[in-house]
């Protein structure tokens, strides 16, 4: 009996206490995983049930093709803001997103003809855009890519968000070099124009085919990279210490790839 009256003398001393401090007593964080990692998602995860617990996410804005919108942009962004766990355990931004990218020359659906679009007019390094196949129109077709992905594909504030450039062989490029570098060096100029801040993000091999060699006075050199290619956390990792794509660049981000889905390592 008496330890009965303990525990009910106990009770009422617990719920007097919680009543005083305005709610039930605090219950400690979750533990951070050990190796904090983000993830990628765009329009093939549509549909599909994402992980949770994760210390950051990038997003696509684009299906695919650099002219076109991911489907499920709003929801997968929806999904990112609320799903990060642990937004302070890397240096990366809790959400960025990322772009498709390509040259499509003449062969495009559509090409500029001039250095103005959509009420700008544009400050071409590479001279006048006269819908020709060359570095100024390249300039101005990226130019016009970042714009709409800023502008068109629905993303609130852009600005805010670090964008990274997808240089990938599956999409449309010249076999200029130094056209294709124009072409994303447009982009690169209107996210800066804005204020967002740029990366690349690609294989050595895969930046090689399409940019080659970037001259250091190049808007491109510099910028952070993130590399795909890994299987395995330990080999994403171990990417960490290659070199940047472009000159000055540092290895900010490497992927890997787990369970069909693309996880993503922040360096040191």
């Amino acid at each position: 009996m008496a330890a009965s009256m303990l525990k009910m003398v106990l009770s009422v001393a617990t719920a007097v206490a919680l009543a005083v401090l305005g709610g039930a007593p605090a219950t400690a964080a979750p533990p951070r995983p050990a190796d904090p990692v983000g993830i990628d998602v765009s329009w093939p995860q549509c549909g599909k049930t994402l992980p949770s617990g994760l210390a950051f996410a990038i997003v696509g804005v684009n299906n695919g093709l650099a002219n076109t919108t991911n489907p499920c942009l709003e929801a997968q962004l929806d999904w990112a803001a609320l799903t990060i766990k642990y937004p302070q355990a890397t240096s990366q931004p809790r959400v960025a997103l990322y772009a498709n990218t390509a040259n499509p020359g003449l062969a495009g659906s559509w090409w500029p003809s001039s250095n103005f679009y959509s009420g700008t007019v544009v400050d071409n390094p590479y001279g006048k855009c006269e819908g020709n196949n060359d570095k100024a129109c390249a300039y101005m077709y990226g130019y016009a890519k970042a714009y709409d992905d800023a502008v068109l594909r629905g993303v609130d504030d852009p600005e805010d968000y670090f964008w990274w450039l997808d240089v990938e062989t599956e999409n449309s490029w010249q076999p200029d070099k130094e056209a294709n570098r124009a072409d994303l060096e447009g982009m690169t100029a209107y996210f800066e124009s804005i204020g967002a801040d740029v990366g690349i993000y690609s294989t050595g091999y895969q930046w090689g085919q399409i940019a080659g060699t970037v001259p250091s006075t190049s808007n491109l050199a510099g910028l952070p990279s993130w590399l795909a290619g890994a299987r395995t956390l330990n080999g994403a990792k171990s990417n960490c210490s290659l070199s940047g794509l472009t000159p000055g660049s540092r290895v900010a981000l490497t992927q890997y790839v787990s369970s069909g889905l693309d996880y993503n390592y922040a360096c040191k």
